[in-house]
């Protein structure tokens, strides 16, 4: 066998070049006029359209209002000894607390379980029950 005896199985397809006359007629299947039918079309993606019509700020959150973390006096009264200082910095240090944006964390403290030791509430947001037992085992809040 010769390299000029070899034959493939398949035929060799020409990719239809569209647009160009010939057989198809004279819009060759792009159809009458218009952007679509010019070659060298760019058309622009239509969501960059549907994203001009949306308002500015629509999906950002309000960078003032934070979600706080929230901590509950039982599971506080487990990590802290008798009259240390409860603080976002202190919670930060235990990793307990993330920073957000470069800053410590918003932190609340909610009344659920009990609190056994005197311990000192700084910078925290401290809801009403909360502050009730904090005041009855002896704790202080700044």
């Amino acid at each position: 066998m010769q390299l000029q005896d070899i034959k493939s199985f398949s035929k060799n397809k020409t990719k239809k070049r569209v647009g160009r006359g010939g057989k198809r007629g004279t819009f060759s299947g792009r159809g009458v006029k218009g952007q679509k039918s010019r070659s060298g079309r760019k058309l622009r993606p239509e969501w960059r359209d549907a994203l001009k019509s949306i308002p500015k700020r629509r999906g950002y959150k309000f960078k003032g209002a934070r979600k706080p973390a929230v901590f509950n006096l039982g599971f506080l009264n487990t990590l802290f000894k008798e009259n240390e200082i409860v603080s976002p910095e202190s919670l930060l240090k235990k990793n307990l607390a993330l920073r957000a944006g470069g800053k410590t964390a918003v932190v609340k403290i909610l009344g659920e379980g009990e609190l056994k030791k005197k311990l000192t509430f700084k910078n925290l947001k401290i809801s009403e029950s909360a502050k009730e037992k904090i005041k009855k085992a002896g704790g202080t809040i700044i």
